[in-house]
């Protein structure tokens, strides 16, 4: 930010009552995982562990990622979205924590591990796949972190009281001489990185923690499957954000109808693009008819119980948005684009059930969902508001996006 310039700041209206919220939730998530664990099935609390952790880290990595996307293609219809996109990256820290504590339920998770694989034991043992995701998610985290870090110093309000992470990017900005030029080059650098190890990471945590659940399948696009959905989460994600924030400040946020119709076009091109990779992964299969592959798609779309969960997702995560977004004036309704993206956010999430539930409870006559599954899925929400709440607190700026000289 130039020196001759004052940011008016828009702080979001009760923060603490956000922060209890959140804190709530999380006591509530965590209680109910806590009680599935001491449970007579602690592989289903497992199994919703590891689905809202690799939903909420999806969404989180994708949310950053339009920042990215947006200042390498120097987009400038997206305004004030790509600073809420940023606060995103305030999950990061918590995510690579829930990783970690993954691995402690290795043998609720991982059904390979009594299995004969047939020579793919090089690949699918716990210490090499732990290490290798751990340093994948390390990397991404570290390029995200750096993005971010010299996007904050284009941002940022040397006006504003400098304490804790502000006062990190206050010596950053004066570091680079306040040089603009500078700085986004910079950001060109890390955002490329970010990228490329978007894509990587994605379609490694893919294999290793979804397809793997399966080690007789493969499938090389389920990477980009892997990767594409995350952005789709993600902007679903940025589209509540910026609704809520549009509702409660209006266009003193800097946010107008015209943005949240830009970015609801987005979202409605990526929904067509998460269902072209899932129609074309099961076509190639269903035309190369080979036992080793069509057993997975025949459990998980014809087979009792998954069949119906299949058409749920199907119907929520690409029929419902194809035809409701479709009509122009929908995308300029917070309200309404705000329960649509929870909607498909919760598609996403049953998305996950589908992939990973036929591996990891094999023999059952209906799906395993239950209410704990419901509650954990709060308590990771929670830990979402509470890292997005507190990133927007510490840069207030991001949502003000009036300025005025400074006489």
């Amino acid at each position: 930010m130039s020196p001759n310039t004052k940011q008016t700041a828009i702080s979001p209206k009760a923060p603490g009552l956000w922060i209890i919220m959140a804190l709530v939730l999380v006591a509530i998530g965590l209680a109910a995982f806590m009680n599935g664990l001491f449970s007579q099935h602690p592989e289903r609390a497992w199994q919703a562990y590891l689905i809202n952790f690799l939903l909420w880290s999806a969404i989180a990595q994708g949310a950053v990622l339009f920042s990215t996307v947006m200042h390498m293609t120097n987009a400038r219809w997206c305004g004030p979205l790509s600073s809420l996109s940023e606060s995103f990256a305030a999950f990061f820290p918590i995510s690579f924590g829930l990783f970690l504590l993954l691995f402690l339920g290795k043998t609720h998770l991982f059904p390979w591990l009594h299995q004969d694989l047939h020579g793919k034991e090089i690949w699918l043992n716990i210490p090499f796949l732990f290490w290798r995701d751990f340093f994948g998610l390390l990397i991404l985290y570290a390029l995200g972190c750096g993005y971010l870090y010299n996007a904050l110093q284009l941002k940022f309000d040397p006006h504003q009281p400098r304490g804790g992470m502000r006062k990190f990017v206050y010596s950053g900005w004066q570091q680079n001489n306040r040089n603009t030029a500078r700085i986004k080059n910079r950001m060109t650098i890390w955002g490329g990185f970010y990228i490329l190890a978007f894509a990587l990471v994605l379609s490694l945590i893919g294999f290793d923690l979804i397809m793997s659940m399966d080690p007789h399948w493969v499938s090389t696009l389920f990477g980009a499957y892997n990767f594409v959905k995350a952005f789709y989460v993600g902007l679903g994600a940025l589209v509540i954000l910026a609704s809520i924030f549009y509702l409660r400040h209006g266009e003193a946020c800097g946010l107008t109808s015209s943005h949240l119709h830009d970015i609801g076009k987005l979202f409605f091109a990526f929904s067509l693009l998460w269902a072209d990779f899932f129609y074309v992964q099961l076509v190639v299969i269903w035309y190369g008819n080979i036992p080793e592959e069509t057993h997975y798609v025949i459990q998980r779309t014809v087979l009792a119980p998954w069949n119906k969960l299949a058409w749920a997702v199907f119907i929520v995560c690409f029929i419902l948005p194809f035809f409701i977004l479709i009509n122009k004036k929908v995308k300029t309704k917070p309200v309404f684009m705000i329960i649509l993206c929870l909607t498909v956010i919760v598609g996403i999430w049953l998305e996950h059930l589908l992939l990973l539930g036929p591996a990891l409870n094999p023999s059952v006559s209906s799906i395993p969902l239950s209410i704990s599954d419901g509650l954990i899925t709060l308590g990771f929400l929670g830990l979402m508001i509470l890292a997005v709440t507190y990133f927007l607190r510490q840069f207030p700026e991001l949502v003000g996006a009036k300025k005025r000289e400074v006489r």
